[in-house]
């Protein structure tokens, strides 16, 4: 049996980078812990089943030592501790994202698109409350919308069709792909932005909380309006009080576009001496009471020690509840925020039209065979 030679410290960088340990994989290759003292060396297929369980690109095993990886887009997180080097999964979905803006890009310039002129219109030196009322005008979401919504998901859903429908992808997922073992960790990242005049995209965690998904979305929109200036990865402890310039501007510009001051104000006396304000106004405006609450400090309706001692209790709360998991529901009611309408609709076209293989078309939807030809068939598509 031919034996493959491969450096012991890139076994460890590859199983070390997918955040696996030794015993985690000892059922699939038992002979783990040998192959990374250099005592044994794996067989070509245990070493190809290896890149494949560790999400590494297969190549990668041969170098001579680990490579340096970085993000590919700028890095706005503001989440307390230090940062470690990005997952294999948040890095395979930036990839996968960038793709698909650089495709629909050409796509659209082709069909002699026009810019869009929301797209670094803002500077930082705006008033973000004033950029968060342009960005509902724009959007399209009148006085009182969330209220008129059931649920969070009916919000969110909303919220993202209207963001798609002034020509920005937005894409809300868990896993990466369709992947439902690759989650997506919260604690890493709550989504990111990638600018472009044609094709602006934003990518919200779908593993977060609905409401933190609703402030999410928003907070990502804020950064299209900045442009190229704003385009980056965030991560943030729901409103944070603390941040870099991009996203505190970020934040308040979101709080504004989700929660109006003067809707808030229309509505604080009626629950102001309620035992839970904030939270009932959450439910009434779809956003986390998180957002209500920071609101109200800035506002001085509530004093900075109430805001803060309501901000540890419910984080308390939140970490307490076992949130049910996103890989549920209908598969492909999925894809329409996994992939999106639009950007399938296009995909699925060019396909068609013989302008793109369907290879090309299987890798940049993430679906493959039957699973696209059934979704193109939901769409309204004959294949």
């Amino acid at each position: 049996m031919n034996r493959v030679s491969v450096r012991p410290e890139m076994l460890r960088w590859a199983r070390e980078r997918a955040g696996l340990d030794v015993y985690e994989l000892k059922p699939r290759f038992p002979r783990l812990s040998a192959w990374e003292h250099g005592v044994e060396k794996p067989t070509l297929k245990q070493l190809e089943a290896f890149a494949k369980v560790t999400y590494v690109p297969f190549g990668y095993l041969f170098l001579p030592e680990p490579p340096k990886e970085s993000i590919p887009i700028p890095d706005f997180r503001t989440i307390g501790g230090e940062i470690s080097r990005p997952s294999p999964n948040l890095l395979d979905t930036i990839y996968a994202m960038q793709r698909r803006l650089a495709w629909l890009r050409e796509e659209r310039i082709e069909c002699e698109a026009e810019p869009l002129d929301f797209v670094g219109s803002a500077r930082l030196s705006d008033d973000p409350q004033a950029i968060g009322q342009e960005m509902r005008r724009v959007v399209g979401i009148g006085s009182e919308w969330a209220a008129k919504r059931n649920s969070w998901i009916d919000a969110v859903s909303v919220l993202r069709e209207a963001i798609e429908r002034i020509g920005v992808m937005a894409v809300i997922n868990g896993v990466v792909g369709n992947n439902t073992h690759r989650k997506l960790n919260v604690e890493e990242f709550r989504g990111f932005s990638l600018c472009d005049d044609y094709t602006p995209l934003i990518f919200i965690n779908g593993a977060d909380a609905k409401s933190a998904q609703m402030f999410t979305m928003a907070h990502e929109l804020a950064h299209i309006w900045l442009g190229k200036a704003g385009e980056g990865l965030s991560g943030f402890e729901n409103i944070s009080p603390k941040g870099t310039k991009v996203e505190t501007f970020c934040n308040k510009a979101a709080a504004e576009f989700l929660l109006p001051a003067r809707e808030l104000m229309a509505h604080w006396g009626d629950v102001k001496r309620e035992q839970q304000p904030f939270k009932i106004l959450a439910r009434r405006f779809k956003v986390s009471p998180i957002v209500v609450g920071r609101r109200a400090m800035d506002l001085s309706l509530v004093d900075r020690e109430s805001f803060f001692q309501f901000y540890r209790e419910y984080i308390g709360e939140e970490r307490q509840k076992t949130r049910k998991s996103e890989s549920s529901g209908d598969f492909y009611n999925n894809q329409n925020v996994r992939v999106g309408k639009v950007f399938a609709s296009n995909v699925i076209q060019a396909a068609l039209e013989g302008r793109l293989s369907f290879r090309e078309a299987y890798n940049l939807t993430g679906l493959r065979g039957g699973t696209f030809q059934e979704y193109a068939s939901r769409l309204g598509f004959d294949l």
